[in-house]
């Protein structure tokens, strides 16, 4: 399909500068544009790129302005980047609009589902599974007995609900993900043996919530394991059992929660964190990358960095230090060997 650099500004609340009728097809990054893409700049360091590329419709701030003539049709509007993002939210679902319910799909005949549904070839729906308008299931996904599914969310291929998982509106599920699996819950036996603690909860995701590729978020052992509201996981992170992660808190790929650690709200995690269990932390925390959590962290809006994790200004003080060791030990050693003459 193709657009107008009129109707685009429009969906956008933009101005356009340049020809309103510069159609484009197609989306690019300003550095690889050619004619017939859209492409958006957000970022200072790649204005030289609005002077060569050939794409023919660029997204810019407002704030914008040319040093040198630009051969692109401009649209302005308050904030390059979250235009651009809102056109790609517009493409992708337009992307995965899909409708029908393939012959290869299995559903359970106790099981409901809404206006606009989709599923795929080798989809398996259980019982009483319930489903709401315009939801998108891709093939080989795996809906358990007893789960729910809001309006609005796509499970995409391979992912795997277990019994009793709901998940609200507006989620996205990606490839691979596991939802519902047991908690890891083993009792030590006087044998040196591990008896199974039965894991009878399950998982809530609330609306607005995005799991990245091949994580995992174990069911509860009582109660249920809860994903708050615009909550937004990463690529291969693991949620054990009973924790709680706050609203519109985002946490990156290879991070580790432990089980019944309950995250607050607005937190950033970095890449590779690892939560110990039983935590709480506070809500507006940011915790840089691979960074180990001991042990509470009760003060909002804190930075904090290292294994265990300091405040992040301490942190660098003695990565600093770290960084100056060897020249230290050979001070001391200096020192000493001035010391064991002086002794002689």
């Amino acid at each position: 399909m193709e657009f107008s650099a009129e109707q685009i500004a429009s969906l956008l609340g933009g101005v356009v500068e340049g020809n309103p009728n510069a159609m484009v097809s197609n989306l690019s990054k300003i550095e690889e544009g050619t004619e017939g893409t859209l492409s958006f700049l957000a970022n200072p360091k790649y204005t030289p790129h609005i002077y060569l590329t050939d794409a023919s419709i660029v997204i810019v701030n407002d704030s914008f302005i040319a040093e040198k003539t630009v051969k692109p049709t401009l649209i302005r509007v308050p904030d390059a980047y979250s235009a651009f993002a809102q056109l790609l939210e517009i493409y992708q679902k337009y992307k995965n609009d899909k409708k029908g319910i393939s012959t290869l799909a299995f559903i359970a005949s106790t099981a409901s589902y809404g206006d606009d549904f989709y599923a795929g070839e080798f989809v398996s729906i259980g019982e009483r599974v319930v489903i709401g308008n315009n939801v998108k299931i891709f093939p080989q996904a795996y809906i358990g007995d007893d789960c729910v599914l809001g309006d609005d969310t796509i499970v995409f291929p391979g992912a795997t609900l277990y019994a009793g998982t709901i998940v609200g509106k507006y989620c996205t599920i990606h490839a691979g993900v596991v939802i519902g699996s047991d908690g890891f819950g083993f009792a030590p036996q006087a044998d040196n043996q591990y008896k199974k603690v039965p894991q009878t909860g399950n998982v809530v995701l609330e609306d607005y919530v995005e799991v990245g590729a091949n994580t995992t978020i174990d069911r509860a052992t009582l109660g249920s394991t809860i994903i708050r509201k615009g909550v937004k996981l990463d690529n291969l992170i693991q949620i054990a059992h009973n924790a709680e992660v706050g609203e519109n808190t985002v946490i990156a790929a290879l991070t580790g929660v432990s089980g019944s650690t309950k995250i607050g709200k607005h937190c950033m995690i970095g890449g590779q964190v690892g939560l110990a269990g039983h935590l709480t932390i506070a809500n507006g925390v940011k915790l840089a990358a691979q960074s180990g959590v001991a042990s509470s962290l009760k003060e909002e809006n804190q930075i904090w960095m290292g294994s265990p994790v300091v405040p992040i200004a301490e942190a660098k003080r003695t990565f600093i230090h770290l960084r100056r060791l060897d020249q230290l030990s050979k001070r001391v050693q200096e020192l000493e060997n001035k010391l064991a003459k002086l002794s002689e």
